[in-house]
């Protein structure tokens, strides 16, 4: 376990009891090979960096009302991507009206503390994940016109807010359906067609014209992911031929065990899983050479109750997969999606059989580093230089 520097422990002396705990953790760590944060280890390598997820503005209990929280992604993040923010079910309350207050924040706190910031996101394609004004909004006699205008409006007032304060964006998040391998079925998708994918990244384009636009999937290794990885291709696929502007492919990078969008992952990513996820990954990146690692975290459900050895399985699947995914030249960044296992979406889905807290993440509840933050530190070390 890396050791944490003086100056990292200094900064949260006065931050209360969650981030003296964070202080006291470091400071107990043992030595490792350097005392660099996770982003200084990665911008070594000629990357852009490291970040996280963190969010819940003026929420009592969440990431970022937590003093220890904050300090770890002070010293451990170069990058910060709004949680949920910035996506439309906390930006847009109705259809007339913007409410960009918990954005303001985070990125006002990002730019302060000099870290980039990620956009997240422009588009959900899920019905689930949308408000039910939108779900259920009157498009009138002529749906395809009003939802284009709709979804430019949208996108052109979220982006022209923030002009080249966010570096990235994920335009749109999650098109495909797992299970069906096809487009979801949503108000923009069911009005609009295949076209709702081009008038998104165009209108993105105009209002953020600085920034490095993003399709954003969770497809995974394993052979109930294949359906999930053959769609995708073929999105990215027409979106090439139609000269679509999209920049960068966004792998999620949940990975582990869990269940997500009705798709169970699996642990061991062997032999079989690696060839086949190398298989996608390579076809990808034929088309969309850049990548991002946009939010990595592991759903260990099925490991051990015994926290040492669960701890061990968690990292070994995480150095075995960054180290391949490190591995691709046009990797720029890596984001965690949240630093601390408590404040994690993780424990809200497919909840473990002994009802103990997940460890998918690379910090503790006593803000301590753990394995997972070493295993992600050495795949740092181990990764090519870029250029």
């Amino acid at each position: 376990m890396e050791h944490i520097t003086r100056r990292a422990c200094m900064a949260v002396a006065a931050g209360g009891a969650a981030a003296s705990a964070f202080g006291q953790a470091s400071q107990a760590a043992a030595s490792g090979p350097d005392q660099q944060s996770l982003a200084g280890l990665a911008k070594a390598k000629g990357l852009t960096g490291f970040g996280s997820a963190i969010g819940g503005v003026d929420q009592p209990g969440s990431a970022f009302e937590d003093l220890g929280a904050r300090q770890i992604q002070l010293y451990e993040c170069n990058i910060l991507v709004p949680e949920n923010e910035l996506k439309w079910t906390a930006v847009r309350p109705n259809s007339r009206e913007f409410n960009f207050h918990g954005a303001d924040v985070l990125v006002d706190w990002a730019e302060k503390n000099g870290m980039k910031i990620r956009g997240h996101n422009l588009l959900w394609l899920r019905p689930d994940r949308n408000s039910d004004w939108l779900n259920n909004y009157d498009f009138g006699a002529h749906p395809g016109t009003e939802a284009e205008r709709l979804l430019r409006e949208h996108v052109s007032t979220v982006c022209r807010r923030y002009g080249n304060r966010i570096f990235t964006w994920d335009v749109v998040n999650e098109a495909i359906d797992p299970v069906t391998g096809g487009m979801r079925d949503m108000v923009f998708s069911r009005h609009l067609g295949d076209a709702c994918m081009d008038i998104v990244f165009d209108a993105a384009r105009k209002a953020a014209p600085g920034a490095a636009l993003v399709y954003n999937d969770f497809m995974t290794w394993g052979d109930n992911s294949a359906r999930h990885r053959e769609g995708v291709l073929k999105l990215l696929d027409g979106m090439k031929s139609r000269k679509v502007p999209v920049d960068v492919l966004g792998i999620q990078s949940h990975i582990g065990a869990g269940e997500i969008g009705g798709v169970k992952g699996t642990m061991t990513f062997d032999a079989h899983e690696e060839g086949e996820w190398k298989s996608f990954m390579n076809a990808a990146t034929a088309l969309y050479p850049r990548l991002q690692i946009t939010e990595f975290d592991v759903s260990e459900v099925g490991t051990p109750a015994d926290i040492p050895a669960r701890d061990r399985i968690i990292a070994d699947l995480a150095r075995r997969y960054l180290d391949m995914m490190l591995h691709y030249p046009g990797l720029d960044h890596v984001m965690c999606w949240g630093m601390l296992d408590h404040h994690s979406w993780l424990q809200s889905r497919t909840r473990r059989a002994d009802g103990m807290l997940k460890r998918g993440c690379p910090y503790d509840p006593s803000y301590q580093p753990k394995p997972l933050r070493q295993a992600i530190a050495d795949a740092f070390r181990n990764a090519p230089m870029r250029g």
